[in-house]
């Protein structure tokens, strides 16, 4: 028996037949795949990495552009900040002049009315202590006529008379 046979009775055999095995076929498409392969894979994976290495430097710079941003962007919300710090105590200082203006003529204007009342006031009261000199005098007068001519005598009352025309007369 040969070895083959003896392979074969073992249920596992071994063709050694080159032809029948195709391994002059697997040999050429394997030195082809080594000979070919590796410049046709080579070019794509080098295409491949120079685009991850332009993305990759794209990123970085977006990353120093969005940095450089980023500190702008802080640096102006600070100032922001600032301004507007200085604007909310400019304001409440003038809230506080406009507060003390305003108090200031109010006490003024009612300084004004309470002067303006005790004006009124002596006004008034002058005017009611003339009129009440007027009734007094007027009230005396006609006292003075109603007593005056039972106590003068008809030539004093003549005399008087001709006084008063007389004192008319340069008036």
């Amino acid at each position: 028996m040969n070895c083959s046979s003896l392979i074969a009775a073992a249920g596992f055999g071994l063709n050694l037949n080159l032809f029948e095995t195709n391994v002059i076929n697997l040999a050429v498409v394997i030195f082809g795949l080594y000979k070919f392969l590796p410049n046709f894979l080579g070019s794509i994976l080098q295409r491949r990495r120079d685009a991850i290495l332009i993305d990759l430097k794209d990123a970085e710079e977006r990353l120093e552009t969005s940095t450089k941003a980023f500190d702008q962007a802080q640096k102006d919300l600070a100032a922001a900040e600032q301004k507007a710090s200085q604007i909310r105590n400019d304001c409440k200082a003038r809230a506080e002049a406009i507060r003390l203006e305003s108090e200031k003529r109010t006490v003024e204007e009612m300084a004004r009315i309470k002067q303006g009342a005790a004006s009124d006031l002596n006004a008034e009261a002058a005017r009611v202590s003339s009129q009440l000199r007027r009734e007094a005098a007027k009230l005396a007068i006609e006292r003075a006529l109603a007593v005056l001519p039972e106590k003068l005598d008809e030539k004093t009352k003549a005399s008087f008379i001709s006084n008063s025309i007389q004192n008319m007369g340069k008036s």
